[in-house]
């Protein structure tokens, strides 16, 4: 955390950071947030402050490296419904991570975890993008050192297999047709599934109400650590 701020005395960070825990989880207006965490300003401020800087993106990146299993990763995406105070955001919806899909208005959450389910990689997406296009993007955010790729159908094109395969990359991706794969690593894409399930519990993060993309990807990042 940060420690040289100019001002007033800073305010405990623990505290803040349980009072930011607290509207995540209850998914209530910062403004309704308990005095308990200190006061309600400081809180809205302390979470959008280090919105602006990337500061909750860049502490998942630090605890990511620390602990990273390096040998095997898993990719996932997961649509979000975007409540209607999320619309408004400026330069419009799509800037701001919200598309048309079948569930309506939604944002889809592309996350790369290790074997663990420990994500590394949260990218926001309209709720109508295709995954296996995505995929290059989240790769190239991904530590340099991934050597196995679990993913489900939903990647499955020749293209994506070849690609992973020209990076050295084995790719573990479930196909109907008969195609060898790695049957006991693909069975462990369940953490995955789990740490997408435990995110949801959050209920600020569940429903999207954040009208900017950044705050939204803010949100995400201290629940996945938590989760």
């Amino acid at each position: 955390m940060p420690r040289d701020q100019l001002g007033p005395e800073r305010k405990d960070d623990r505290q803040i950071i349980l009072g930011i825990l607290r509207i995540l989880t209850s998914g209530c207006r910062w403004r309704d947030c308990p005095a308990a965490y200190g006061p309600r300003a400081t809180v809205n401020n302390r979470f959008n402050r280090g919105s602006r800087r990337g500061f909750w993106e860049a502490m998942l990146t630090a605890l990511a490296k620390a602990g990273w299993i390096d040998h095997a990763a898993a990719l996932n995406s997961s649509c979000i419904r975007a409540h209607r105070f999320a619309h408004g955001g400026k330069r419009g919806a799509k800037a701001q991570a919200i598309g048309p899909s079948r569930g309506g208005q939604t944002t889809k959450i592309h996350a790369l975890t290790d074997v663990l389910g420990r994500p590394f990689v949260l990218l926001l997406t309209p709720g109508n993008a295709s995954d296996v296009t995505i995929t290059p993007a989240v790769l190239a955010e991904a530590p340099d050192r991934i050597r196995c790729l679990r993913v489900d159908k939903g990647y499955d094109t020749d293209w994506l297999r070849t690609d992973l395969r020209r990076n050295s990359i084995t790719s573990v991706i479930f196909r109907k047709r008969r195609i060898r794969h790695d049957w006991s690593r693909y069975r462990e894409r369940w953490r995955i599934e789990a740490k997408s399930s435990c995110l949801k519990d959050f209920r600020r993060i569940a429903t999207r109400c954040d009208k900017l993309a950044r705050n939204y990807a803010s949100a995400l990042t201290p629940a996945a650590v938590v989760a």
